[in-house]
């Protein structure tokens, strides 16, 4: 009685294990089937995950029906370069990724997102945007990849979070407003001249320029009938170097970031507008 007992529960409890593993590599397979090549399991854990959480962007309150001349923002230059550290694909930064840059002989100083970060933060959180005056924002990176920035977005103030939206732009082309189907930001076609205004002032901005202005007095001087077209570096070191501008203009005596800059340009159309 004993030995058909004991052979009777020795083969249910092996059935059960084999059930289990052979459940766990059905579960295996179809994981499997739905990755896309060049990734693996951890990636795409990961990936899911961070889509999951970054699954669509809020739209901020704005003015979007004012007919009044406007102002466009063109960020060349930006460090917005993906890249596979361990396994995951990352944006890479001089911070999280110093030692990946050194073994692959790349300046870890050239690499700075959080950059571009706080220049559309600036431009953004500016009365001038919530007042319906901004048009667009196009952001050009190191690598010639350029993408499109709606006004009325809201863009995470975490960086953590904004890397996020980053990687997503760039791998998906796109991130639709939280539920809609609008495109918030989206990879576009080169040159940015096509999207830009025919009748438009296009200024550049160099601290190298022998030209220096006072922002509020040079704005004061184009008519208000016409739209403007800044452009702002949003890398670390170097200049901008366009051929679409009507110019360089520097517009102050000492070396400044990009939202610093920013932050001047909006002060004074918001004065030139009377925006409070």
């Amino acid at each position: 009685m004993v030995r058909p007992y004991t052979m009777k529960g020795h083969k249910r409890k092996k059935k059960s294990e084999e059930d289990k593993y052979d459940r766990e590599g059905e579960e295996e397979e179809e994981v499997a089937e739905e990755q896309p090549d060049g990734f693996d399991e951890d990636d795409q854990g990961q990936e899911e995950e961070a889509v999951h959480e970054m699954e669509g962007i809020p739209i901020g309150p704005s003015d979007r029906n004012t007919k009044k001349p406007g102002v466009i923002f063109v960020l060349e230059k930006a460090s917005l370069e993906v890249a596979k550290v361990g396994k995951s694909y990352q944006i890479l930064n001089s911070d999280d990724h110093a030692n990946f840059l050194k073994r692959n002989n790349k300046n870890a100083g050239d690499y700075r997102p959080d950059i571009v970060h706080q220049a559309l933060l600036s431009i953004l959180d500016s009365p001038l945007t919530k007042a319906g005056r901004l048009r667009a924002v196009y952001v050009k990176t190191e690598k010639g990849v350029l993408f499109e920035v709606k006004p009325h977005v809201r863009l995470p103030r975490t960086y953590k979070r904004f890397s996020g939206i980053m990687l997503q732009l760039l791998q998906k082309l796109s991130i639709t407003a939280a539920g809609k189907r609008e495109k918030l930001l989206r990879v576009i076609k080169n040159p940015v001249t096509q999207y830009l205004p025919v009748n438009s002032k296009k200024i550049g901005f160099s601290y190298s320029s022998e030209k220096l202005v006072k922002m509020r007095n040079h704005v004061a001087t184009i008519s208000d009938d016409m739209d403007l077209v800044f452009v702002v570096g949003a890398m670390a070191h170097g200049k901008i170097e366009t051929d679409y501008t009507d110019g360089l203009v520097a517009i102050s005596g000492y070396p400044m970031s990009a939202a610093r800059c920013i932050a001047r340009i909006c002060e004074a159309l918001e004065d030139k507008w009377d925006i409070l």
